[in-house]
């Protein structure tokens, strides 16, 4: 009988453990979830919000249908593109803007513009190294 009750105690404190086990595992599984999926998908949201609300006269869009063209008008939650040659205006709500071609164009040009500037000063500093250089050698010569 003593046994039994060994064994009915021993049970108990490895359900008890077991159950704290799933509990931190199916916590750890959410955390996991959480900064793999969703914190990810909240930046990119509130990314392209940021992008619909900075949308200018005379920006370059391209709406989620695939429609390109150039903004005219800008209201609260609408604005209006003129497309084509032919100058057609739509009205379109902002949330079906997809990109700012305008603003990419500008991005493309300050990152290019960065990467040209960096470039020229390490071409100074290998400059000045290499007259650094040249007059220790010159200096070595007399």
């Amino acid at each position: 009988m003593t046994f039994m009750l060994n064994l009915l105690d021993a049970g108990t404190a490895t359900t008890g453990t077991s159950t704290w086990s799933t509990i931190l595992l199916m916590v750890a599984l959410f955390a996991i979830m959480y900064f793999v999926m969703i914190r990810p998908q909240k930046k990119k949201q509130k990314e392209e919000q940021e992008m619909r609300d900075s949308i200018q006269i005379g920006d370059e869009i391209t709406t989620i249908g695939g429609i390109c063209g150039r903004v005219v008008t800008v209201k609260e939650d609408s604005l209006v593109i003129e497309t084509g040659a032919d100058r057609n205006k739509m009205k379109i709500t902002r949330w079906a803007i997809q990109t700012n071609n305008t603003a990419d164009d500008r991005l493309k040009a300050e990152r290019e513009a960065q990467a040209a500037a960096k470039e020229a000063e390490k071409a100074e500093k290998s400059k000045g190294k290499r007259s650094k250089k040249s007059d220790s050698d010159d200096e070595k010569d007399e």
